[in-house]
């Protein structure tokens, strides 16, 4: 599998085309799919790869474990992403405004229960 190829398959597990994908990582919205003609310069395949949340040498086939080392992660507050016009998935499908409403409701229900501030 190809450099291409793999960064489809993790886009795709993730929710995202491959045009969504490069405007997140703030490429040009058809610059990932010349990949399979020319190697994208190291920072732009970091970029991507940090926004599928997977490793540089997974993109590249040179591991099969997907996701960068905890230490490696930005850490995201889940009631901004909620509320962010992110596209946020579960199983591969777009997790619905209603539902992501209903997931922030439940987060404030168990933050009121434990008394966290």
């Amino acid at each position: 599998m190809n450099l291409l190829e793999r960064t489809k398959l993790t886009a795709k597990k993730r929710g995202f085309s491959l045009s969504e994908t490069a405007v997140k990582a703030g490429l040009a919205e058809k610059s990932i799919y010349s990949w399979d003609r020319s190697n994208p310069k190291a920072d732009n395949l970091e970029k991507v790869a940090n926004v599928l949340n997977v490793s540089t040498d997974y993109l590249l086939g040179r591991t099969d474990v997907m996701n960068i080392s905890p230490q490696e992660q930005e850490q995201i507050d889940m009631k901004d992403m909620l509320q962010d016009n992110r596209i946020l998935s579960f199983d591969g499908k777009p997790i619905p405004e209603k539902d992501k409403e209903q997931i922030l409701d439940f987060i404030e229900f168990l933050k009121n229960k434990n008394g966290r501030d």
